[in-house]
């Protein structure tokens, strides 16, 4: 994977990677006197699987917020399908196309699976209040047709044996592709992951593995993940941002970074002269 022109090209496994999609340019987030991120620029291709890694507080979190739109940059600009993105707020970045799922899993936990996975649905939801009421029509349709889709998520993170039982009641490892499930169902152009390994075991790490690869593969979905466990990193990433103390230490390929000195030091917390 060497070319990083704009024009798409083939890995070496046979996926299709396209051209820039999104760009964040010299981006510096300040809270107070204390910098969370010091100009750091890179950019996400379309098709991609894209990390983000780092020690604990180097300001992963921080970018991902910046993408998602909960945090304005005080410098720099993110660009987005070729145009400057003005500031916004959460909920207009996800009408973009643009979803995510957090650190601490944020689902409803006495609403079922199902209907967990269907919120997901809401940017395609257009009936307006009486449609829905009087479930007529368009209201009908869309909920037909939303309903098709979520099935074929549920059914696509093997989730249909839990598919009516209340989230609160499920397990730590489901619930979080529950709220995969979720993310996935808005059919996001970007799909953004908050530590999606965070708090499991081998086995769940390998199905959540599986489960983003296979996002790509099926829905050419767009990934950019933050994660700690750097054996998922580099079997599962195109290419690897490195974040150190808010600034960035080195951005390629997985056996690029892996060999660079400068993210051998910080994540063994050693000097190099």
């Amino acid at each position: 994977m060497n070319d990083m022109s704009n024009d798409s090209f083939v890995t070496d496994d046979g996926r299709t990677i396209g051209g820039v999609v999104m760009e964040m340019k010299n981006i510096t987030l300040r809270f107070g006197g204390v910098k969370a991120i010091t100009d750091i620029s890179f950019d996400i291709r379309e098709g991609e699987i894209r990390a983000i890694i780092g020690p604990n507080g180097a300001g992963k979190s921080s970018m991902l917020n910046v993408i998602s739109g909960f945090y304005v940059p005080q410098e720099g600009e993110v660009w987005y399908k070729g145009a400057k993105r003005p500031p916004m707020k959460p909920y207009q970045v996800a009408q973009q196309g643009i979803a995510r799922t957090f650190q601490n899993i944020a689902l409803f936990e006495g609403m079922s699976v199902l209907d967990n996975v269907m919120t997901g649905r809401l940017r395609q939801m257009n009936a307006n209040l009486i449609q829905q009421a009087l479930w007529k029509g368009k209201a009908e349709k869309e909920e037909v047709e939303n309903r098709a889709f979520v099935e074929r998520i549920i059914d696509f993170l093997e989730i249909q044996h839990i598919r009516k039982t209340p989230v609160g009641r499920l397990p730590y490892g489901l619930k979080k592709r529950v709220e995969l499930a979720r993310a996935l169902a808005a059919e996001p152009s970007i799909l953004l992951l908050d530590e999606p390994m965070a708090g499991m075991n081998v086995e769940e790490k390998e199905d959540m593995s599986r489960f983003i690869l296979d996002m790509n593969d099926e829905f050419g979905t767009t990934i950019a993940l933050i994660e700690h466990d750097m054996g998922v990193v580099m079997d599962l990433s195109d290419r690897v941002v490195v974040m150190d103390y808010g600034k960035k230490i080195g951005d390629g390929t997985p056996d690029e970074v892996r060999n660079n000195q400068d993210v051998i030091d910080a994540y063994l917390g050693v000097a190099h002269d």
